[in-house]
């Protein structure tokens, strides 16, 4: 089921923004579960089809990818084929990403395992006959293979995808701040200040991390938002520190759960160097290269009749390990 596009949804930008642009909210009625996580914070999970603990046979668990929730055009479209297939669906947002702001000055990052290794542990023991499958979009899909990379032989994940993962992140930041790609950098890093700037009213991070709010609203890029709050917030002592230690390609080879990564030659947010080497990958991962998709596009059809490929890929890939 090879990815294949023309005319006009070729173009990488149209890929990367049109369903963004042309396809709204449609899923509705979310059963909402907060999880209290074991420094006392907290993270929201949206279901669909949730089940009973003696129904459940299958679940799958997504990760939305920056500054992204249940809203997001690929979790909606995913969610439904996924729950058309018989699945219950479990959305995780990061800290902050859903309705409620978290409790804590810190936040999320591309490499923040810890949260949602939690999480799957918790639904693993709860639901203790079904199979746990996980998809990932973006930096959810850095931080999922960067989790299996760590769980190695102990992962309990029957199957997983990552979409468009920016496995090098240094690279990822440098390409989202040059050319067209500045656009989607802005809309994000807008979002990311915003949220940011709220927790200026219950933490006092001048005395935290030396961060004051004119610092914030005078950040041009997401390198910048990362040298001056996620990296001090999160323990890391740079950018480059917090890139190095994060970016999920170094864990690729020591993945062990049957794995599909779903990548574009031509996504803005990255460049093809962050794609990784037959010797870089273990067995257990398929690696998809597509020459069109654009950032967690991969739309077939035409612009008045969008065929999302993306979503029938994954449960296909899931059915594989049903």
């Amino acid at each position: 089921m090879k990815f294949r596009t023309k005319n006009l949804l070729s173009n990488r930008h149209i890929q990367t923004s049109y369903a963004t642009l042309f396809r709204k909210p449609f899923l509705k009625n979310w059963e909402i579960e907060e999880f209290t996580l074991s420094d006392g914070d907290f993270i929201e999970i949206y279901w669909q089809n949730r089940p009973k603990r003696s129904e459940c046979k299958k679940i799958a668990v997504l990760f939305h990818g920056l500054a992204g929730s249940y809203k997001s055009p690929y979790i909606q479209g995913a969610v439904k084929e996924l729950c058309n297939d018989g699945f219950a669906c479990a959305v995780v947002h990061f800290r902050g990403c859903a309705l409620k702001e978290n409790l804590l000055a810190r936040s999320y990052h591309s490499g923040d395992t810890k949260d949602n290794l939690e999480y799957l542990e918790h639904i693993h023991k709860k639901y203790i006959s079904a199979k746990i499958y996980c998809v990932g979009y973006s930096l959810g899909a850095n931080m999922l293979l960067k989790l299996l990379g760590e769980l190695k032989q102990n992962s309990f994940i029957t199957a997983a995808v990552g979409v468009s993962a920016p496995l090098q992140l240094e690279i990822a930041a440098k390409t989202i701040d040059s050319g067209g790609a500045k656009v989607y950098q802005k809309r994000l890093l807008d979002e990311l200040k915003i949220s940011l700037l709220k927790k200026f009213k219950k933490f006092d991070f001048k005395k935290l991390i030396n961060l004051k709010e004119e610092d914030v609203k005078n950040m041009k890029s997401i390198r910048e938002f990362d040298e001056l709050y996620t990296a001090p917030i999160h323990g890391f002592s740079s950018a480059d520190d917090y890139y190095a230690k994060n970016s999920a390609k170094q864990f690729l080879k020591y993945i062990e759960t049957p794995t599909l990564i779903i990548q574009a030659k031509d996504d803005p947010f990255m460049t093809p160097e962050v794609l990784p080497k037959k010797e870089e990958i273990s067995k257990f991962i398929t690696l998809e290269v597509s020459e069109k998709g654009g950032h967690v596009g991969f739309i077939e059809g035409n612009l008045f009749k969008p065929k999302y490929w993306l979503e029938k890929r994954i449960v296909e890939y899931f059915r594989l390990f049903a």
